[in-house]
């Protein structure tokens, strides 16, 4: 059992002998190759705190007040959580995942949001639930799917990556699919937090997107994590005045020619029940690796 200890320390849970079991407290840069390491072990499904990893260099909390929650046996790192705006599990396993909903609660963040491995997020928001935290929306099997080599049909030459001068077009078609996708507009709170962030996938060549001739955004998807070895597809959209006229797969194998010019692999995860998409995939030539789940609220 956890101790009631602030979140800035370390918990501590008893085996059967009374002798220390696992330690949870909050990483610090001394921890960034441990935590690199444990990534590694899969480094598809761990491209959301990789990507991280490599743009800040360490594990250490944020200037925003995010941390990184992580599982010691002894000195040995065995499992890890990003916690900010969202919960990221990072080779947790299901079992240790109690102590560390526990950790992420007494620290008194709101989060918008688990998403990771489908059993180990269960295991989070079952906890989180008993703690007062409750979810508007469980999304319990989401097929994680990649690509390696080149996509089995032929890539839309039209989609390309998205220039900042087309923000005031690419942002309102980002609205349109977040809102379709969650329920809610992403500008609520914060117009200029979700907008900064719009922008920034645009200047770093994140944003891959078909503006036609006459200024409409037909299609667009963003790589919301990339690493050298893996990238994360997000946010796909096609423009509903598109929709079954069978364009969808030549640009998401327009979106595989392009994320490789990133990394190698190009991962996406998708919505069970979301059968025309996962059908797509499947024809662009995707294949599943494994389960997600995200837990909204």
């Amino acid at each position: 059992m956890l101790s009631r200890v602030a979140p800035w320390l370390p918990s501590r849970s008893k085996d059967g002998t009374g002798q220390d079991d696992f330690t949870v407290r909050v990483l610090g840069a001394a921890d960034t190759r441990a935590l690199r390491v444990l990534a590694m072990e899969d480094p598809v499904a761990n491209v959301f705190i990789l990507a991280h990893l490599d743009s800040t260099g360490s594990a250490a909390p944020t200037s925003g007040g995010a941390s990184v929650f992580g599982v010691f046996d002894g000195d040995a790192l065995v499992g890890a959580c990003w916690a900010g705006a969202n919960l990221v599990p990072v080779q947790l396993d299901p079992e240790l995942a109690s102590r560390v909903a526990a950790v992420a609660h007494r620290a008194g963040r709101r989060y918008a949001s688990i998403f990771g491995p489908a059993e180990t997020v269960l295991a989070l928001h079952s906890r989180l639930e008993q703690l007062g935290h409750f979810a508007h929306e469980v999304r319990a099997e989401q097929p994680l799917l990649a690509i390696s080599g080149p996509p089995a049909v032929e890539a839309n030459p039209q989609l390309g990556f998205g220039n900042i001068a087309d923000f005031d077009r690419i942002l309102p078609a980002c609205a349109a699919m977040f809102e379709e996708e969650v329920g809610y507009s992403p500008f609520l709170g914060s117009e200029d937090f979700y907008s900064r962030r719009v922008a920034g996938l645009i200047r770093q060549g994140h944003s891959l997107v078909h503006i036609d001739a006459g200024g409409t955004v037909k299609f667009k998807a963003e790589l919301g994590a990339v690493t050298a070895q893996a990238t994360q597809v997000q946010g796909v959209w096609m423009n509903p005045e598109f929709r079954g006229k069978g364009l969808s797969a030549g640009y998401m194998a327009g979106v595989v020619v392009l994320a490789q010019q990133f990394a190698p692999i190009t991962s996406l995860y998708v919505n069970e029940y979301n059968t025309r998409a996962r059908a797509t995939y499947e024809r662009v030539g995707f294949k599943r690796l494994g389960t997600f789940a995200t837990v909204l609220y």
